[in-house]
């Protein structure tokens, strides 16, 4: 029964391409009142990956909600990403995930079978994180739609945030980039059946174990790689902590079959949005188009993207190289410039 459902057909775009454009955002979100709170430590305000707030001197609670429409046909698969996705919000502060709560949209006539694989798709990966699913809300909609609201605990003096970079911070990612492209090929029955099964085992592997390497040296900042693709992302880094980032796109590592596809034009419309928002902050040298496009490429479950203490950063590397996909260090901070980002 779950083979018979092809849960891609029923959506008009698919994971975190599914996503609200930066900019759009910020335009959404503007003039709404914060109101203060000292123990709001980090609120909707600050573009970051989740919210914290310190319940005592040696404990703040972080929050996330992620959700989104299927980017795989099977409905087990897609709870699986939909779950990595959201749990990776908490790692990329630092926290470690302890309960979550279900968020789901399913048509009225979705076969209960697939309805049901979805959801052990979602439970299986937060057990696997060590968390405890403890319920959620369900409506009826034409599109399914899954994810989690997710909570988590950390230290109020460890918080990672994408705003605390420093001057002289290497940086560092630890999955390959090209998800977006590799999805939207396979939505057009382009992708290889290599290239289908590497973005899923990438799209199903939590960020727990690259959380776990980094808090234990001097992280300034961090964020997970998601729908603002690469440089949607590092922009917000650079921005919140007023500081231009060099990037070497010969370290970063692309998804062969991604650039390829990207070469033939077949791109995510989120890359295109992810390009409006932060290209007129990007030097890109004379970096090849499609290289730039995967840069920009949607990721739906991406990588940690690290500013590390260049005192760590060889520790660090060493670290990440046996735990997570694809360790790359891949640039490093420097006094703000004329533009955010350069790619050389």
């Amino acid at each position: 029964m779950e083979e018979d459902v092809k849960l891609t057909k029923l959506a008009k775009c698919a994971g975190c391409g599914a996503k609200v454009g930066a900019g759009v955002l910020a335009k959404l979100l503007e003039n709404i009142p914060v109101r203060s709170d000292p123990n709001l430590l980090v609120g909707f305000d600050k573009s970051d990956d989740a919210c914290v707030y310190r319940v005592s001197d040696d404990l703040a609670i972080v929050q996330t909600l992620d959700f989104f429409p299927p980017i795989a046909d099977d409905p087990h698969l897609f709870g699986q990403i939909a779950a990595t996705n959201a749990l990776s919000d908490i790692y990329a502060m630092g926290g470690e995930p302890k309960l979550a709560l279900n968020i789901m949209c399913v048509p009225k006539d979705m076969p209960k079978e697939a309805v049901h694989a979805m959801l052990r798709g979602g439970y299986e990966k937060a057990y696997e994180a060590g968390t405890l699913i403890a319920g959620g809300h369900s409506i009826f909609d034409e599109e399914p739609k899954y994810g989690l609201s997710v909570t988590g605990f950390v230290h109020p003096d460890r918080i990672l945030t994408n705003s605390g970079a420093r001057e002289g911070d290497v940086l560092f990612l630890t999955k390959p980039l090209g998800i977006g492209i590799l999805t939207t090929a396979q939505r057009a029955e382009l992708l290889s059946e290599e290239g289908r099964t590497l973005a899923y085992t990438l799209m199903t592997t939590l960020n727990k174990a690259a959380r776990d390497c980094m808090v234990k040296y001097r992280v300034h900042a961090c964020t997970d790689v998601t729908g603002f693709g690469l440089l949607g992302h590092l922009y917000e880094m650079t921005q919140g902590s007023d500081l231009t980032a060099l990037l070497a796109t010969e370290n970063i590592s692309i998804i062969p079959e991604a650039l390829t596809l990207a070469e033939m034009g077949i791109l995510p419309e989120g890359m295109y949005r992810n390009r409006t928002f932060a290209e007129q902050a990007v030097d890109v040298g004379s970096t090849d188009l499609a290289v730039q496009d995967a840069l920009f490429d949607p990721q739906t479950a991406g990588g940690l993207l690290i500013a590390v203490d260049p005192a760590d950063a060889d520790a660090l590397f060493a670290e990440l190289k046996d735990a997570v996909p694809c360790a790359q260090r891949i640039g490093v901070m420097q006094q703000a410039g004329e533009k955010r980002i350069l790619l050389r």
